[in-house]
Order: structure tokens, then sequence, then C-alpha cells
């Protein structure tokens, strides 16, 4: 969560004083004492055919049983689920999530498409390097460097949160290869929107504390990003904190908050402004956008602004999902998006 919307739209400063004190109550567990938790070795590397061994293969009950897969990037393990032949759905993440999200949608859409989801590089059963350069330029990087390392074409890239602009940026570094779109509650464009409960996550020192040792950013997703509740079983939550286990192993969702730009001087804003400069090309690309109508970060102001950007676009709003529209309103999102691709396998 935390890549803003609508370029004019300005929220008022607030003190940052003004910390949520329900963040780091629901933040608060077991998993804060493994603040310095000595990290186990990284598994050893295997340079045949530019894999690497992935030795993490629980599938929280049936939720995630999908078959581990990894790219080296510059000596670092870039995990990725492929499952089915087809053409190619890409899913790509945001923060702070992992592959996991997508998992009813691989089940849904592998016998007839071969199913793509990556993990960036920090995040899921990816490699957590400690010091690494966690910015959008280096994710949109991976992303593409994966796309032509597996050789992908006419890609349907489904995209939430940071997964829309980076899977956009590497739809504008290599346009050729993408055939159409669709994204959810998310932004690839600039903005100075940030709700409060993020943006105390930026304050030096307390942010780290929050996201790092609290788990205040993963934790407190389970609860503020969705809601339908029921929906997050024992299994799905183990599934969504597990990559998060430590303060070295949160490195990544840190870094996403702290990488949010909001301003020139800010480490990510030139990139962002090339994405958006590059978004106009895609005008005549089939574009279906998902909405989970009660998302307090990407609000429905961000859907207007794609909306504006793309006209033509297809619109699906969902009044009672939250910004994991894909938890709350998945079976109405597998519905449609079959649809979608139907569409695209007719023509």
């Amino acid at each position: 969560m935390g890549l803003g919307t609508a370029r004019a739209s300005r929220f008022p400063q607030r003190p940052a004083i003004a910390v949520p004190i329900r963040l780091l109550a629901t933040a608060f567990d077991s998993t804060a004492l493994s603040l310095h938790r000595p990290q186990s070795p990284p598994p050893s590397v295997s340079t045949a055919l530019n894999a690497i061994a992935v030795t993490d293969q629980e599938d929280f009950a049936g939720e995630y049983p999908f078959a581990a897969h990894a790219l080296e990037l510059d000596g670092h393990r870039y995990h990725y689920v492929d499952e089915g032949d087809g053409p190619v759905l890409l899913f790509v993440h945001g923060n702070p999530t992992w592959s996991f999200a997508w998992r009813h949608f691989i089940k849904a859409f592998s016998p007839d498409f071969r199913c793509l989801a990556v993990d960036h590089m920090g995040c899921g059963r990816s490699d957590k390097p400690q010091q690494y350069e966690y910015t959008l330029r280096q994710h949109v990087s991976n992303l593409s460097r994966f796309i032509a390392e597996l050789g992908l074409r006419d890609i349907a890239l489904v995209g939430h949160d940071w997964g829309g602009c980076i899977g956009m940026g590497a739809a504008v570094a290599a346009p050729e290869r993408f055939s159409r779109f669709v994204l959810c509650n998310t932004a690839a464009f600039r903005s100075q929107r940030i709700p409060l409960r993020i943006a105390v996550c930026r304050i030096p020192g307390f942010g780290a504390l929050a996201v790092r040792g609290l788990n205040g950013f993963a934790r407190a997703a389970l609860t503020m990003a969705v809601c339908d509740h029921r929906r997050m079983t024992p299994a799905v939550r183990a599934g969504y904190l597990a990559p998060y286990d430590s303060w070295g192993h949160r490195v990544a969702t840190h870094e996403f908050v702290r990488d949010i730009p909001l301003a020139p001087s800010d480490r990510s804003y030139q990139t962002l402004t090339e994405i958006e400069s590059g978004l106009s090309q895609f005008g005549n690309s089939p574009l279906l956008l998902f909405w989970g109508e009660r998302d307090w970060c990407f609000t429905t102001e961000f859907l207007d602004e794609w909306r504006q950007r793309f006209p033509d676009a297809q619109v699906v709003r969902y009044a009672h999902a939250g910004h994991y529209v894909f938890e709350d309103a998945r079976e109405e999102m597998i519905a449609r998006l079959g649809d979608f691709l139907q569409h695209r396998r007719e023509t």
C-alpha cells in the first residue's frame, strides 16, 4: 500500500505526532520478539539454467500448493510461480503482500493460461538482502529482466498496489511484450496523497520500529485492508505473514513505504514521472479496472484518474471490498476476468 493518486489533489499536512496508537496495538505480537533474530544463511545457489533452489515449500493448508521457481538476479533469488500453459497471465503484487495474494486466480486460470506470479525482491520467497537498492526503478528492472529471461510475449498484466506501477513500468519499457492490462486499486502517476497511517510509517526511527520491529504494516493490513474478515482464516493469515517473520525479513516492506514518491526530491519521483509519461501509448489497449470502494489508501479518486486517462477502460466497482479486493471480491473478480480474457482469445 502507499503509492498516491490524482495529480492535482492535495491533503493538508498533519502533525507527525498524531501517531495512530491502534496501529501499534494491532501490530504487536510475538513476531516483535524477533527484532534481532539472527538470519538463516541463504540457500546455496545453483547456476544451472540461471535458477536457484527454493527451500520454503509451506502450502498453508492447501492455500498455496504451487511449485517454487526462482531466477538469479545479481546473485539474489527472485521467486515466482509458474503454473499452466497457454497465453500469459502475469500477476504482480504490492506491499505488504506477495504472490500468495493471487493464489485463487492462479488456481482458476492455470488450466487455460500460463499463470506467472512474481515476488519482488525482499518479498515473499524471494531473497531479502539487507543492502539493496529497494527502489521503484530497481523493481521495474527486476520484472523487466524476468520477462526477457523467460521470453514472455502477448502478456496480460494483472497488477495491484505497487504491482500496478511496477507492472506498468515494465510495460512502458517493453510495450511490444504486453497486450492488455488488469489493474486493481493502484496508481502509476504522481500524487501527494498519502493516508496518515502510512505517513507516520515514514517518520525516521519510528517507521522502522513500527514496520520492521512490530510488523505494523503486514499485520495491520490483515484487518485494515479487508472488509470480510471471515475470509482471513488462520491459514490465510499465516500465509500473508510468513515471509515477514523478523526484522531482517521486513526490510522491503519498510523500504516500499520509504520509497513512496511524493515530491521531486524523493528518490523514485523521476522514475514515476517516466512511467506516467508512457501510459498514453496504451490508450487503445484493452484495460479492465477492478476497484474495492472501501479502500482507505487507494480511494475512488484513484479510479477517477484512471478513467480520465483511459475513458474506454472497463470498470468494475465493488462497494463491499477494501484494499485487498482480491480477497473481498475474489469470486466476482475471477468471473469477470474470465470474460475479459475469453474475449481476448476469441479475437
